[in-house]
């Protein structure tokens, strides 16, 4: 329970953030990602803050997670073209909309109608990545993948 309460503490203040820098303005967003016409920067200055922030609390995170028995880690596997297709994908949709996932799921309770169109298709778009990722990986790899890790 402390784990949910934690965990949905967390969401909440970033939820926060997200409005509070302006993230969850699609029109915001376009702004900082046009660099012809009235560029607007100052979603630099959100994201430079949040690496800030990030440093310190690596410098002060205890040795242990107070929730969980480790932390997490995550496999790095290097650059290839899922990667690259993925991400271009991603900044595609982002500059497109004006919206990235986190701030279109706050934005559902703003009540911005864009949002409303928005994350269905995005879910749409996870649904359908899945499916592909299935088919196509599945069928690249031998019988005994599973077995590799």
């Amino acid at each position: 329970m402390k784990r949910a309460i934690a965990s949905m503490g967390c969401g909440a203040l970033f939820a926060v953030g997200l409005a509070l820098s302006g993230m969850t303005l699609p029109a915001k967003v376009t702004g900082f990602l046009d660099f012809t016409d009235g560029w607007d920067p100052s979603l630099g200055f959100v994201m430079g803050g949040a690496l800030a922030v990030l440093l310190v609390a690596r410098v002060l995170t205890p040795p242990k997670p107070l929730l969980a028995p480790a932390y997490g880690t995550f496999r790095v596997d290097g650059i290839d073209a899922r990667l690259v297709g993925g991400a271009a994908l991603f900044g595609l949709g982002w500059g497109l909309s004006g919206y990235c996932p986190g701030p279109a799921v706050v934005s559902l309770g703003s009540g911005a109608q864009a949002a409303w169109f928005f994350v269905p298709a995005m879910l749409g778009g996870i649904l359908l990545a899945g499916v592909f990722e299935r088919r196509f990986r599945g069928a690249a790899q031998p019988a005994d993948a599973e077995a590799c890790g």
